[in-house]
């Protein structure tokens, strides 16, 4: 079970990841894409589903969204009404700052009743109105649903840029997170730096290491790629070269996110710290669909060798 790995404090936990259809597609076009999910996620050999809470990130990016935003089914109500036929653990996260502590409880139950985990998401941008903040959720997940798992997100970038990520990954995890899920990887230093000052600054203060499902998604093309920077995802300039010159981008991707993959679980397997991945599939093509399960079953592998 997902969560007796998660306090067990267990390296090579898989996680599948992806975004629930957008809320104005019609009934028995979600009803497809949902059998879809479902068949696929039942073939892979994971510990659980990530559901994603989108949200529009133009308050945090000022520069033109290559995609535009449209509103999704909310993670628990999506799973709640289609994918009940899903027999894994799911992994809600959720923008805590549209909740009141009264729905937010109420969202907890639910997981708590339905045996599934969640992450708490804060908004895209500080000047972005909130009803409750990060720290007023971890209280009321105290409160209300001290048993429910909950996750943070770690971002290898923010360290790149601040060099503090593992003291907001400490933060966390003294307020009650027990595991994380990180930003898409493809700059294998920052991950590899966030990854060493987290697991000397534990050392240091005598803090349990959790797992760290490290995030990797394909890259199918470069409005894909353009998209991803936008997000904040770090392509390094000599892998943006290899990869927007690429016969092959989607392979190219695939390849680099295996190479990291493996780096990453050399580097950390050596320190004790408790490496996972999560595999996304947030894109509508079928050919990045299918790249995501491929990039599954070859992380497996390699966890399967490590292991």
């Amino acid at each position: 079970m997902l969560r007796d790995k998660i306090q067990n404090r267990e390296a090579g936990i898989v996680l599948y990841g992806m975004t629930p259809p957008k809320e104005n597609t019609q009934i028995e076009r979600v009803r497809e894409i949902a059998s879809k999910h479902v068949s696929r996620i039942q073939s892979l050999d994971i510990d659980g589903v990530v559901l994603y809470d989108i949200q529009d990130e133009s308050a945090r990016n000022g520069d033109t969204r290559p995609f535009p935003f449209l509103p999704t089914f909310e993670p628990q109500k999506y799973s709640g009404d289609f994918l009940s036929e899903l027999n894994l653990p799911k992994v809600f996260f959720q923008v805590v700052g549209k909740h009141s502590e009264a729905s937010l409880a109420n969202w907890m139950q639910n997981n708590l009743n339905n045996g599934d985990l969640g992450v708490f998401v804060g908004n895209s941008s500080s000047n972005q109105e909130t009803q409750i903040t990060m720290d007023q959720a971890y209280e009321i997940r105290k409160q209300y649903a001290a048993e429910m798992p909950v996750g943070g997100v770690a971002i290898p970038e923010r360290h790149y840029a601040k060099k503090d990520e593992h003291l907001r990954i400490a933060s966390k995890i003294n307020k009650g997170v027990s595991y994380f899920t990180t930003q898409a990887v493809y700059n294998v230093e920052a991950s590899k730096n966030m990854l060493s000052e987290y697991y000397y600054h534990a050392q240091s203060n005598n803090l349990p290491l959790v797992p760290i499902m490290m995030t990797f998604s394909p890259c199918g093309s470069k409005k894909t790629m353009e998209f991803m920077q936008w997000l904040g995802i770090h392509f390094p300039k000599w892998l943006k070269n290899d990869l927007t010159h690429s016969k092959d981008i989607l392979g190219s991707s695939i390849d680099t996110c295996l190479r990291t993959f493996r780096e990453l679980v050399d580097f950390s397997l050596k320190k004790g710290i408790p490496i996972g991945a999560n595999i996304e599939s947030v894109s509508i093509r079928k050919d990045e669909i299918d790249a995501s399960v491929e990039l599954l079953e070859n992380v497996k592998d390699i966890l399967n060798k490590k292991l």
